[in-house]
């Protein structure tokens, strides 16, 4: 069998990604409420006029938040399968990969703050 080009590669590995976005998407219930925040903050940013700075931020926030939800629901899902029953060391892993998503969105909800509060108030 013939090796596939480098850009087929390319190619192939985002429609996987994008198959993998609309997975998450459209399985995952912690990822529709995020989805549905990031719109909110979105709608706000616009009707607020935040910075050029302020998207970025709030950009950045969003993506880390979302992605790393998702590598938080594949962790869980590859710990699921790797291990069906209750496991403490799995258990274990999967409470760090909770926290990583707790971390992110706690520095999020700051990042929100810093950009909201001051035109709200």
């Amino acid at each position: 069998m013939p090796k596939e080009s480098f850009l087929v590669n390319r190619i192939n590995s985002v429609g996987f990604a994008f198959k993998g976005l609309f997975l998450l998407v459209l399985t995952e219930a912690s990822i529709k409420i995020q989805l549905v925040i990031a719109l909110i903050m979105t709608a706000l940013g616009f009707y607020l006029d935040i910075s050029t700075t302020e998207w970025v931020l709030q950009c950045i926030s969003i993506g880390l938040v979302m992605g790393i939800e998702g590598m938080n629901t594949a962790i869980e899902k590859l710990s699921d399968y790797v291990q069906p029953e209750y496991d403490e060391k799995i258990g274990f892993i999967k409470d760090i990969s909770a926290g990583a998503v707790m971390l992110v969105s706690i520095i999020a909800v700051i990042i929100g703050l810093l950009i909201y509060l001051p035109k709200i108030i």
